[in-house]
């Protein structure tokens, strides 16, 4: 069995990825591991806003989205095993992207992230986050379906 040290776990903040971070927190109680919580501020949600918007404002409110998804890590690992270390972090860029390079940088063992479950031509018109993570990962990556 592979034994893992750092296991990262990316939010969006939404419900149903607490199904993923409850399962990184299984692992992380299981190997000793220390949990790595990440949101990505994704510079292409500011692309499709129109010109009159209150950047500031919009940026608050992401930001602030941000903090309350992160937070929601470390009341998960209190509830489940306060013996867990977690350690959160909000970066700005491409999800997937961003996902792949935290990992490697920081030396994560496992990526443990949502995935809607999205197939045929949902898939090809929005992308997947995941998909993408798993393509370019040299980091072993565990989805966990976060639908119903």
């Amino acid at each position: 069995m592979a034994s893992y040290d750092r296991i990262l776990v990316p939010t969006d903040g939404s419900d149903g990825v607490e199904r993923a971070i409850d399962h990184a927190l299984e692992e992380a109680a299981t190997h000793d591991a220390t949990i790595h919580g990440l949101y990505v501020l994704s510079t292409d949600s500011y692309a499709g806003l129109a010109m009159e918007s209150s950047w500031e404002r919009v940026d608050r409110l992401l930001r602030e989205d941000a903090k309350a998804a992160v937070a929601r890590i470390h009341e998960l690992a209190d509830q489940k095993d306060a013996s867990v270390e977690v350690e959160t972090v909000m970066i700005e860029g491409n999800p997937s992207r961003e996902i792949v390079r935290y990992s490697e940088n920081e030396g994560c063992d496992l990526i443990v992230m949502g995935t809607h479950g999205r197939g045929g031509i949902d898939r090809l018109l929005l992308g997947s986050v995941a998909e993408s993570v798993i393509r370019a990962s040299s980091v072993p990556v565990t989805t966990v379906p976060v639908d119903g």
